[in-house]
């Protein structure tokens, strides 16, 4: 009997000790589109969203990242699939929500466009609403800068097609000293959304714009998927994509969107890795 008792109350303390560390880490959720998303590593495989190292950029005794942003998402469509209510479902009181779309809600097609300045302000409000509904903290972001040093930038094209090209099947136009944006009002509406509910935003669009520019129009290569072929044992055949990160650049980025999101989230800091 006893035995039987030691044994009950292992089983017991091994559930309160279970607890106690469930409860004393806080989830960041990531919710957005493909230059944050998950990608596929298998066969050596070197894309990265930028959300898959932001674990590394925090103790993970204390802040768990779950990262749920998806190749070719808009704000629209992350919500007509029932993305974000699976996401709602996870939230606990105290957590955080990083919300950053635009890539795709500029596309033309029904299922993703939104419009700055009406939907997908809108649209935006309504995560970060319903977010606080579930007793989370929201926190905007812009979208991250393509890679656009052309001269007359090129029309934009559907970012997720860049997978299926080689090196040869880039565009083909003379690049000049200074990033050019592609963004328009997309990058402004996060902002003014932020600031009209009094939500944490952080300003990546400008981050990584500074970023690009800086290592300007040949150092800002390595942080995309841009091979020339033979450089790159994965992509045999070469790869000219300005909008996806390869392993380098997602955890450049990474950090440097962790260091903002410290500087506007104090809290946040002692969590902080080196």
């Amino acid at each position: 009997m006893r035995k039987f008792t030691i044994i009950f109350f292992l089983v017991v303390l091994s559930f309160v000790l279970m607890s106690a560390s469930k409860d004393k880490t806080t989830t960041i959720f990531v919710i957005g589109d493909s230059t944050a998303a998950n990608k596929d590593t298998t066969g050596g495989k070197v894309e990265r969203g930028w959300a898959m190292m932001l674990q590394r950029c925090f103790n993970p005794e204390y802040i768990r990242v779950d990262n749920h942003a998806v190749n070719g998402r808009s704000s629209k469509s992350f919500i007509d699939e029932g993305r974000w209510d699976k996401v709602l479902s996870l939230i606990r009181p105290g957590d955080y929500v990083i919300i950053q779309f635009g890539h795709n809600d500029e596309k033309a097609q029904p299922a993703r466009h939104t419009d700055p300045g009406s939907t997908f302000d809108y649209t935006l409000a309504k995560y970060v609403r319903e977010t606080r509904e579930r007793g989370g903290i929201p926190v905007l972001m812009n979208s991250v800068v393509r890679r656009n040093f052309f001269v007359k930038a090129p029309e934009v094209a559907d970012d997720e097609l860049l997978r299926n090209t080689t090196f040869k099947d880039g565009v083909k136009m003379v690049e000049g000293d200074s990033l050019i944006d592609t963004h328009g009002l997309y990058r402004v509406a996060p902002r003014d959304v932020a600031q009209r509910m009094n939500c944490y935003f952080v300003d990546a669009n400008r981050i990584t714009h500074d970023l690009e520019q800086g290592l300007g129009t040949e150092g800002s290569k390595k942080l995309h998927m841009w091979f020339r072929p033979g450089e790159e044992p994965s992509e045999p055949k070469g790869k000219q994509d300005n909008t996806h990160y390869n392993i380098y650049g997602a955890q450049v980025v990474a950090n440097l969107l962790a260091d903002a999101l410290c500087e506007e989230i104090p809290v946040l800091k002692p969590f902080r890795t080196k």
